[in-house]
């Protein structure tokens, strides 16, 4: 009785220590590793070990999942909400990049913890049989953002549609002259969980030509020019959660008038 009492003692101590590092940003690199739980559709857990600090979190909230055959690039922020339905705290925001690091699959059972029961994400598209409302003027020269995984140039389920979605109606109400899509690398290398880490440069000019092609694709006949540059640094847009490596990460749409 005495041990179960200490370790749950650690444990509590664990969760409030998570709770006060609350907006402290947190990074590794690990293999991921699902919980098994069915409270409903789409309930399994993802989970991650930084094994620095010994700690696990809970990563199900990232928009980009991860494959548990392969390693993952933890970014994100310690939950303010201290439910644990995962059975671990929670990162949220939070993002879980691929990186080509193979790794053991791993599940583990539900333990008695239910998940998360699917909801729909803050960014969720309509079906684009559902009108969309004129933004509102002024039209002037603006900028949009298109945030991607680590070295990767693939549009993400519903985050990158989401925005992408915003940008364009809001292109096709303005109607500029032509817009300018930048690419941008964070080629600057870092080393994390003893990985050294740096995206290749060709990836913001594969970035550039992934967002100009679908411009195209859905406002056709409007000039987009391509550009592309390396050593990103980091923004402050909302969109990126407020983490500085997924802000590096990114494509912009600039509409010119």
């Amino acid at each position: 009785m005495k041990r179960l009492a200490l370790l749950g003692a650690l444990c509590a101590a664990t969760t409030a220590q998570a709770a006060q590092d609350t907006g402290a940003l947190v990074r590794f690199v690990t293999c991921p590793v699902y919980r098994d739980t069915d409270a409903g559709r789409k309930s399994g857990c993802w989970l991650a070990d930084d094994r620095d600090t010994g700690q696990r979190w809970d990563v199900t909230e990232s928009p980009y999942k991860p494959d548990w055959n392969f390693a993952v690039l933890v970014e994100g922020r310690p939950s303010a909400n201290a439910a644990q339905p995962c059975g671990s705290p929670a990162l949220d925001p939070v993002r879980t990049s691929r990186l080509d690091i193979p790794c053991t699959r791993h599940m583990i059972p539900a333990e008695g913890f239910p998940g998360r029961r699917y909801t729909l994400p803050r960014r969720n598209i309509g079906p684009l049989s559902v009108a969309r409302p004129v933004p509102p003027g002024p039209y002037v020269a603006r900028t949009f953002p298109v945030y991607f995984e680590f070295d990767k140039d693939f549009l993400v389920y519903q985050y990158d549609d989401w925005l992408i979605d915003n940008a364009v109606t809001w292109i096709r109400a303005a109607r500029p002259k032509k817009l300018v899509v930048t690419g941008y690398a964070a080629t600057a290398p870092e080393t994390v969980s003893g990985v050294k880490l740096a995206e290749r440069p060709e990836v913001a000019k594969e970035r550039a030509e992934t967002i100009a092609e679908t411009m195209r694709r859905l406002v056709p006949g409007l000039a987009v020019e391509t550009k592309w540059k390396t050593a990103a640094k980091p923004t402050d847009d909302p969109e990126a959660d407020g983490l500085p490596w997924q802000s590096q990460r990114r494509a912009e749409i600039r509409a010119v008038f």
